[in-house]
């Protein structure tokens, strides 16, 4: 039997042509050959390499990266230009973002300016004149970051964010030239509360409220009148302090310290008299305040309250209620003070401070035990030769001046049917 020719496998069809080279979008807009990738040795490999696409307002980080290294486009300031317009003209905070408009905070009102909105080129190359390449992708991987930065003729904070929009950035200005207390026209009270050698200064009020300003103010009376060490950690450093009769340390957190707990705790074993430390957001930041308080140290801090009696209502709620008991007692005995401090606009175009003073007398600390906030805001009202107010009285102070309205008056009220009440002479 004869075998039959064995048939040969039919040929393989022809590789498809490969795909014309690809254009890729420099920096500046142009776009450039990208030479022809060949194909993937297998789909899985493919697949694994792809990338979800960026949502919406997302900026993918190279773009990112090849942006952040042009200037502005044509037709927008740089970031220095901006923050030195708003310094002469006393703005307060610079408000910038991807497909916005500028914007000026001048005396508590947001305006536009007027440059064209920001593109991402425009946005990157500011977030270069501010940051460090290191903190750009601290901002890329996280999407939010807080900073400083100083520019010479006068010194930011910075927030950068993500938005829908885009990419956003907030920058807080920081006068260069720290005002006094005498500046400020702040109560005589606040030179006393200086002069302590121990215990708690708790300073408060709303973002924008002039808190850090105040404190600042305190901060450079201490420096220019008593040989002390004061230490100050800050999440960033605001008012840069020049050491004058004491001794001033200041200490970044992610800069100088990596946990802000942990340079608290080793502030203790650095021989300090005062030690600021920022924004109290926690119960153990609060528990180590009131240890190095009460362990012969003068510790301020801040908190977000909008009155004396509030911001022991938030003390209390750090904690849980089976340690309030004990915590009351050791808050009593480390308190100097509480200052909440608001700001209103004046007749004359301005601000002016008001605020909520509470002196921890032996009443007060009585009070403080026994959780009896309303016998506290009545102590207050009554112990003004002993330097305390109200907030209330303050801006009743304000319009019997002539310096403010009476609807600024009880717009700005806590409690605007007791302020209806002073405003018609009843209390």
């Amino acid at each position: 039997m004869t075998q039959s020719p064995q048939k040969k496998p039919p040929s393989p069809p022809p590789r498809p042509p490969a795909p014309p080279p690809r254009a890729a979008a420099s920096a500046d807009g142009a776009t450039q050959q990208m030479p022809a990738r060949t194909m993937p040795m297998n789909p899985q490999a493919a697949k694994a390499k792809a990338k979800a696409a960026p949502p919406p307002g997302a900026v993918p980080k190279a773009a990112k990266r090849s942006a952040a290294k042009a200037g502005p486009s044509p037709g927008n300031p740089t970031l220095q230009e901006i923050v030195k317009r708003a310094d002469e003209e006393g703005v307060s905070d610079i408000h910038v973002g991807v497909n916005e408009i500028p914007r000026f905070r001048k005396r508590g009102d947001i305006t536009s300016l007027e440059y064209p909105k920001t593109d991402l080129n425009t946005f990157m190359s500011w977030l270069r004149e501010c940051m460090t390449d290191e903190e750009i992708r601290q901002f890329q991987d996280h999407l939010d970051f807080d900073g400083a930065f100083d520019f010479g003729f006068v010194r930011i904070r910075i927030n950068v964010f993500d938005s829908l929009a885009g990419p956003a950035m907030v920058l807080r200005l920081i006068p260069s030239n720290i005002l006094t207390m005498e500046q400020l026209k702040s109560p005589e009270v606040f030179k006393d509360i200086c002069h302590y050698h121990k215990g708690l200064i708790l300073v408060t009020g709303p973002t924008g409220s002039g808190k850090s300003t105040t404190m600042a103010a305190m901060i450079d009376y201490i420096n220019r009148n008593m040989a002390h060490h004061i230490i100050t950690i800050e999440d960033p450093v605001e008012f840069v302090h020049v050491s004058q009769k004491a001794l001033v340390k200041h200490r970044e957190v992610g800069r100088h310290t990596r946990e802000f707990k942990n340079a608290l705790k080793a502030a203790l074993r650095e021989d300090p008299d005062l030690m600021l430390v920022g924004e109290i957001r926690d119960k153990e930041t609060m528990g180590i305040a009131l240890k190095a308080a009460s362990t012969g140290h003068l510790v301020m801090g801040t908190l977000h309250t909008n009155s004396a009696v509030k911001t022991i209502e938030r003390i209390m709620g750090m904690f849980p209620p089976a340690e309030q008991p004990a915590l009351r007692v050791s808050l009593a005995e480390s308190l100097v003070c509480i200052v909440a401090q608001g700001l209103c606009k004046t007749t004359d175009g301005k601000r002016a401070a008001f605020h909520d003073i509470m002196i921890a007398t032996d009443a007060v600390k009585e009070y403080v035990i026994k959780n009896d906030l309303e016998a506290i805001t009545q102590i207050m009202l009554r112990s003004e030769f002993e330097g305390m107010t109200t907030m209330n009285k303050a801006l009743y102070n304000l319009y019997q001046e002539g310096r403010i309205t009476e609807e600024t008056a009880l717009e700005k009220s806590p409690t605007p049917n007791e302020m209806a009440q002073f405003l018609r002479g009843r209390i």
